[in-house]
């Protein structure tokens, strides 16, 4: 396990990609915007790119209305 923060909270994860994290939280892909180091990650490129130890890593979901 390595040690990363995740939307601001330090946590551990075994995950070893940007994707196998995201299927690691739960959270709904469909509205998912993830960032990586204060650089956004296309949803395509998210199971090719690593998650290494202290990465600052924001997964955010985007809700409509007003």
């Amino acid at each position: 396990a390595m040690e990363i923060v995740l939307n601001g909270k330090t946590i551990q994860t075994v995950s070893s990609t940007l994707e196998e994290l995201i299927l690691e939280t739960g959270l709904d892909r469909s509205s998912l915007v993830a960032e990586l180091n204060r650089q956004v990650v296309q949803q395509k490129d998210w199971a090719a790119t690593p998650v290494t130890e202290a990465d600052q890593i924001e997964l955010l979901n985007f809700v409509g209305g007003g």
